[in-house]
């Protein structure tokens, strides 16, 4: 049994909403607490890839996720763009690692150069200078130029560097297959047991 952790999980407005949300879902499913963050443009993409009004008001996020997923009771916490007094941006409280899924290109760049405007780069400032665990995972393609020059500084402070390139060698037969490949290869890098698929060189 994986000790209980405490994730940060921030959704931002890159293409692929499922996989923060499937990521949530296993987190907690698991035990573990989660601190969850999200931008405005994730409500946007929320509604296009998903059909799901993602309220403005972090309480009503919360109520409506903790139901979904079946988490206990201050298992999962909903943070507001501006709630600088929450947990996450803090070094005095960090949690045990944090997740941006899914990343946008300029959310990855703010956070590269420290720029902390709002509490998901703050959080993001804050693992990095505590030395935890901080996995990005952009769905863009192709990279440019800036892209990769931004994921290679990230990458040298130590930051995971996670596209959600599902593979194939598994011969998914759905998308959520393909969705669990992903958010499979991210729990893989939190240290956290699951079952999403079998491991390479294992038929079950």
């Amino acid at each position: 049994m994986t000790q209980p952790l405490t994730i940060t999980v921030a959704l931002t407005g890159a293409s692929g909403m499922a996989y923060g949300l499937r990521l949530i879902e296993c987190l907690l499913g698991a035990g573990h607490t989660v601190w969850l963050l999200y931008s405005q443009v994730a409500q946007i993409v929320a509604q296009q890839e998903m059909d799901w009004h993602l309220p403005s008001r972090a309480a009503e996020v919360e109520a409506e996720l903790s139901a979904r997923f079946g988490a206990a009771p201050g298992q999962l916490r909903v943070f507001g763009r501006e709630s600088w007094f929450a947990p996450p941006a803090s070094g005095s409280n960090p949690p045990d690692a944090m997740v941006v899924c899914p990343c946008t290109m300029g959310r990855l760049a703010s956070i590269a150069n420290g720029m902390s405007q709002d509490l998901i780069e703050r959080a993001a400032d804050v693992v990095i200078k505590e030395g935890r665990k901080l996995v990005l995972v952009p769905r863009e393609t192709p990279f440019s130029a800036i892209h990769l020059e931004n994921m290679l500084k990230l990458s040298r402070l130590g930051v995971c560097i996670l596209p959600a390139n599902p593979g194939f060698y598994t011969r998914p037969t759905s998308v959520q297959d393909v969705i669990d490949f992903v958010v499979a290869r991210i729990l893989d890098q939190l240290g956290i047991a699951h079952a999403l698929m079998p491991r390479w060189g294992e038929t079950d």
